[in-house]
């Protein structure tokens, strides 16, 4: 009879989403995980299954979390460019973090069904939510209306991978800052 499981299963894969966000798929160890995860190589075989269904997994949470965190900022009450900004300045002060779905487009590009599929889901929402407070702010007269909404989100979605890859570049504060206003002033 199998032993019960003795770890916080969240607890190990929100360890796991970090050694991935660090190190990819590809540099990242079963030890190294492990390791980070405080759990033994066997434990991971059983609740994960393997390295590329942690993968995985640790990829879906990673896109909800973020997906949530970008709308959250968005509609937090205000006008619509207040959240546009909010949500830019959220990126800016998270930038020197690695992203997980840059890592894995990096990475995989669209060469895997399940990971394009998980950042699919994940772009498409945030991406309709950007549609939606672009919009809002082309009503409230702080974004031309000359500009499409949805070029205008797709726009911040690139804004927001340039963001972060400039910072892990080695881009300095006042530059990501930069980044992130112009990113904003575009779109008058």
């Amino acid at each position: 009879m199998p032993r019960p499981r003795e770890f916080n299963r969240q607890a190990a894969l929100d360890a796991a989403v970090e050694v991935f966000r660090e190190h990819g798929f590809a540099g990242t160890s079963t030890e190294m995980l492990t390791t980070a995860m405080q759990i033994g190589r066997q434990s991971l075989y059983d609740t994960f299954g393997d390295k590329w269904r942690l993968y995985g997994e640790a990829l879906q949470q990673y896109s909800d979390a973020e997906t949530r965190a970008h709308i959250g900022a968005l509609g937090r009450g205000g006008k619509a460019i207040d959240g546009i900004a909010r949500m830019l300045a959220r990126v800016v002060a998270e930038a020197r973090q690695p992203c997980l779905g840059i890592g894995s487009i990096s990475e995989f590009g669209g060469a895997n069904e399940d990971l394009a599929k998980i950042r699919e889901v994940a772009g498409n929402a945030l991406r309709e939510a950007m549609v939606d407070s672009v919009r809002r702010a082309q009503s409230e007269g702080d974004v031309s209306a000359d500009i499409g909404a949805r070029q205008a989100a797709a726009f911040l979605q690139a804004q927001i991978a340039a963001i972060r890859l400039a910072a892990r570049g080695g881009a300095g504060d006042a530059e990501l800052r930069a980044l992130g206003k112009l990113a904003l002033k575009a779109l008058s």
